[in-house]
């Protein structure tokens, strides 16, 4: 039942995603409110692991979060779910792409999902930067001064023309230690 339940819901957060990974976050957001498969915390480290890994964020925040609640099959079950609502949408785009491409009213309505899309990308903005900055374990609200000061002080040293050429896995990994160390 939990499979079945798991492709419901990711296929229809790859339905209605439209923009990409970023856009899948308010809608696991809401996942994590209505199922105990994840908590909003947790959402956080899925976007911090996609982000640290090859793919697309959606995808592998699809695989962590099936593979949370299910385990392996759980995360094949969501992922595949997810992608498949694009993959019906392509197949049928390129049927119709000659005649689809030149109607104003397709034209139209792209140009009119913008907005929606943005505010979505917004809606996972702030919901991250709230649960990860202003949100502590307990569920009260806090500073964390130290992470703050972290951030600052990482994005100075980035920022270096001599460590420019550093390879990226250097920051992410010198950003894992620290988290690590300090327990951030």
């Amino acid at each position: 039942m939990i499979y079945l339940t798991l492709f419901m819901e990711f296929f229809q957060i790859g339905l209605f995603a439209v923009g990409g990974g970023p856009a899948t976050i308010p809608f696991l957001m809401n996942l994590a409110g209505r199922y105990d498969w994840f908590t909003k915390g947790d959402v956080a480290s899925m976007l911090a692991v996609s982000e640290s890994t090859p793919g697309p964020i959606g995808i592998n925040m699809a695989t962590y979060a099936g593979y949370h609640a299910a385990g392996i099959p759980g995360g094949i079950a969501a992922t595949l779910s997810l992608v498949l609502p694009s993959l019906i949408v392509i197949v049928i785009i390129a049927k119709l792409l000659e005649n689809f491409s030149k109607n104003p009213y397709v034209k139209s309505a792209f140009w009119a999902i913008r907005p929606a899309v943005t505010g979505l990308i917004a809606t996972a903005v702030v919901g991250i930067f709230e649960t990860t900055l202003f949100t502590a374990s307990d569920g009260s609200f806090q500073i964390p001064v130290f992470s703050l000061i972290m951030c600052a002080v990482f994005f100075v040293i980035m920022n270096l023309k001599q460590l420019h050429k550093l390879h990226p896995i250097c920051f992410l990994l010198a950003g894992a230690i620290l988290g690590i160390a300090f327990q951030l």
